[in-house]
């Protein structure tokens, strides 16, 4: 999990982050249906809802072509955008976690967590075109190209 901890400590915000019960994971996921990734409960569970407002500023003065991350969703989130952005013609079966600061979320599949698993891939919802892509493997991968700015 080193990868998740020098994420929040290179990107996370310096206001004070509460850990997410793990209750209240078990909650959401039995809302969802669906098991989330070990790494994802890792980095709620451990440092809570993490904000990294400096991601795009690092990004642009580099000319990386990621897309950034800003916001990871609250679990109340998690469960009713899901559903929301769905109606709103997000194509089925997504899980989102966390959006960059224009509408995009970023999400698992859902058929990747419908059993318990250490790592699954991560994709990106771009609202503008209607589009869910692979950007990552992994959670833990996604979080990598990050700290790799």
């Amino acid at each position: 999990m080193d990868s998740i901890d020098l994420f929040v400590k290179n990107w996370g915000s310096k206001n004070a982050m509460v850990p997410i019960e793990s209750d209240d994971i078990v909650e959401l996921e039995a809302k969802l249906n669906a098991f989330l990734p070990d790494t994802f409960k890792y980095l709620i569970s451990t440092y809570g809802l993490v904000h990294t407002p400096n991601v795009l500023t690092k990004i642009c003065d580099l000319g990386v072509d990621i897309s950034e991350v800003q916001d990871f969703l609250s679990l109340e989130d998690i469960a009713s955008l899901s559903k929301l952005y769905e109606m709103s013609g997000m194509p089925k079966g997504h899980i989102l976690f966390a959006s960059d600061c224009k509408g995009n979320m970023f999400c698992f599949k859902l058929s990747e967590c419908a059993s318990q698993k250490i790592d699954v891939a991560v994709w990106f919802y771009n609202y503008g075109l209607g589009t869910v892509t692979k950007v990552s493997n992994s959670f833990t991968e996604w979080l990598e190209q990050f700290n790799e700015l």
